[in-house]
């Protein structure tokens, strides 16, 4: 096996920072030609100063002089929305890990795969937003989406192990390490009878409802299990980001939203499962890491040895489950409206979201004002069925316009 080239959108931020742990852990399967950040000018340096990829982006173009002088060797600069496109679609790269927070992974995620190039995705609003189009223009592009997050790798490893339609074929070389030609996976579900989405429940599991107003942004932000940027650990009190999961691995494995469902496991050691026709299930299992999904999406379809730890079955004491708290934590059950109705509506509720959640960090509305927000906006959305890119972000718009209005009438 060749190694993997990887181009990195978002590589000072978490996953990023584990992503550039995997390379340096497999230097033989994983080489990195592409780096990409948002402002972090400094930190992105940093980070290509290590790995030295061919290629650098800084989305904010105020800051590439300060990248240019923090560089110790002189790489090709890409600056603005344009470069980040540009640097996605890198005649050299083979894969791209989508690891920007938000809508701004879209446009450059559909420029890769456009370019042929596969997706490692991250980012769950690329899927929550386009799930429709990214997934369609993957096939047509023969194409692979593979997914990063914990719980959907999880899937993907159990639905793999069941391998009901993976086509792979081995070439006719006879060297010991023979290459496999994914040409192309259609997953059939038709006997998978749940897809379980495990979710730690975040730092408010166990907390009265009633208390509910006065959780602070520095007391949502104390996530038990992961470290996690801002808006995703406020997605993961508020359960948005199991809500947003629901919704992604239903485009991602062609399930429908009612087969989709969340339970809570405060351990994160179970990262999810899947529940076939007779009964059984398939779960998988390992400690809390990112590198581990990083590693499968960029092996795949190879398991690689590695220096992280295995699990230690007889140090785990208890393995717990739970179910959610619908009526406390509304965020999972607006989510499933939103993937049933499927056309803009989950755009809507992603960005309402962003808009409700930054607010929320800004202190300018309570922690239980982002639920209410969201619902609103999307009780005022006329949804659009089968929407184009355009349509889409037209909506998005529509909806941090709507959502602003509100945190404006209920600030604090």
């Amino acid at each position: 096996m060749k190694r993997k080239r990887v181009v990195i959108l978002g590589a000072t931020g978490s996953i990023g920072e584990s992503a550039l742990k995997v390379a340096r852990d497999i230097p033989e399967r994983m080489e990195i030609v592409g780096l990409a950040a948002n402002r972090n000018a400094e930190k992105l340096a940093e980070a290509a100063n290590k790995v030295r990829p061919e290629s650098v982006c800084l989305v904010d173009e105020t800051k590439i002089d300060i990248l240019r002088k923090a560089l110790d060797y002189e790489p090709r600069i890409f600056a603005g929305e344009e470069g980040l496109r540009e640097i996605a679609c890198l005649t050299n790269g083979e894969m791209v890990l989508v690891a920007i927070v938000g809508t701004g992974g879209l446009r450059p995620s559909l420029a890769a795969i456009e370019a042929g190039k596969d997706l490692a995705v991250a980012s769950k609003e690329i899927l929550v937003m386009a799930g429709e189009i990214v997934m369609r223009e993957a096939r047509e592009n023969g194409v692979h989406v593979l997914p990063v997050d914990s719980e959907h790798n999880a899937i993907f490893q159990c639905l793999e192990g069941k391998r009901s339609t993976l086509n792979v074929q081995r070439s006719t070389s006879t060297a010991e390490n023979s290459k496999l030609n994914v040409e192309s996976w259609t997953w059939d579900v038709s006997d998978v009878r749940r897809i379980i989405l495990t979710a730690s429940g975040g730092p408010f599991r166990e907390l009265a409802s009633n208390k509910f107003d006065s959780i602070t942004p520095e007391q949502a932000l104390k996530h038990p299990t992961w470290n996690m940027g801002p808006k995703i650990t406020i997605d993961s009190a508020t359960l948005f980001n199991k809500g947003l999961e629901m919704i992604e691995a239903h485009w991602l494995f062609g399930v429908e939203m009612k087969r989709v469902e969340v339970v809570i496991h405060p351990q994160s050691i179970v990262h999810s499962m899947v529940e076939f026709a007779d009964g059984s299930t398939l779960a998988q299992l390992s400690y809390s890491d990112m590198c581990f999904p990083i590693q499968y999406a960029v092996t795949w379809p190879y398991r690689v040895p590695n220096t992280l730890p295995p699990l230690d079955f007889s140090k785990l004491s208890k393995l717990e489950f739970f179910t959610p708290r619908y009526g406390d934590f509304p965020a999972l059950n607006l989510a499933r409206r939103a993937g049933e109705a499927g056309g803009t509506l989950p755009a809507v509720m992603n960005a309402a979201n962003e808009v409700a959640v930054a607010a929320f960090l800004d202190r300018q509305v309570s922690f239980p004002s982002i639920w209410q927000i969201v619902e609103e906006v999307m009780n005022r959305h006329a949804s659009v069925a089968h929407p184009d890119l355009d349509a889409i972000l037209q909506a998005d718009q529509w909806a941090r316009a709507e959502a602003t209005g509100c945190v404006k009438s209920l600030k604090r």
